[in-house]
């Protein structure tokens, strides 16, 4: 069993998550193959782009059911976070539904662009198992021009205009917003926490 499947469907830079993940040790396989994702130890989704695009490779790959069915540790990562909810802005996409809430659009103001581009502080705002023994208000590489809702299922925030749900989690179901894979230790933190997630 492999001890992580990265979802390589064409929607993102995979190649930097599978390096980060084996740097820790990690046993990795890039796969778009649905077989090797249901059976692996953890899933990764990772995601560069427009929603529309990565709901209908998912599709379109057969990979839909498989990461609704997946019962194991799964982690989304950007857009990979966006695609766990119920639907977004972007295209007025349906997405996996797999954590209530709709996606919207980050409203720019003042000195604050959209995308939301650079480093930002995270705010731990309920316990999980994902942010143990993470630093206190560390900060986390961020990318991205929508932002999921912030609800029960938040265990981060960042704060750009209010609030932005950093990291997210339902179920076995967790989600970042930011790029783990290039958020230096605390990224690194996540990543370790997530390979030592009971499969």
């Amino acid at each position: 069993m492999t001890d992580v499947a990265v979802i390589a469907y064409g929607a993102g830079n995979v190649a930097s998550v599978q390096f980060a993940l084996e740097r820790l040790g990690a046993r990795v396989v890039l796969t778009d193959d649905p077989a090797v994702i249901a059976s692996a130890k953890r899933v990764i989704l990772p995601g560069v782009g427009a929603a529309a695009y990565a709901m209908g490779r998912l599709e379109a790959l057969g990979l839909i059911e498989p990461i609704r069915a997946f019962t194991r540790p799964l982690l989304g990562v950007c857009l990979g976070q966006q695609l766990l909810f119920e639907s977004s802005d972007e295209g007025d996409t349906p997405l996996l539904g797999l954590i209530p809430g709709r996606v919207r659009r980050l409203e720019p103001g003042g000195d604050r662009t959209v995308p939301h581009m650079g480093w930002s502080r995270l705010e731990r705002v309920r316990d999980d198992p994902l942010t143990a023994g993470l630093d206190e208000r560390p900060y986390a590489y961020f990318v991205h021009s929508y932002a999921c809702p912030d609800g029960p299922a938040t265990l981060a925030r960042a704060e750009y205009g209010g609030p932005v749900p950093a990291i997210v989690g339902r179920d076995n179901f967790r989600g970042c917003q930011f790029h783990p894979e290039r958020s230096a230790e605390a990224g690194a933190h996540i990543l370790k926490t997530f390979l030592e997630l009971p499969a």
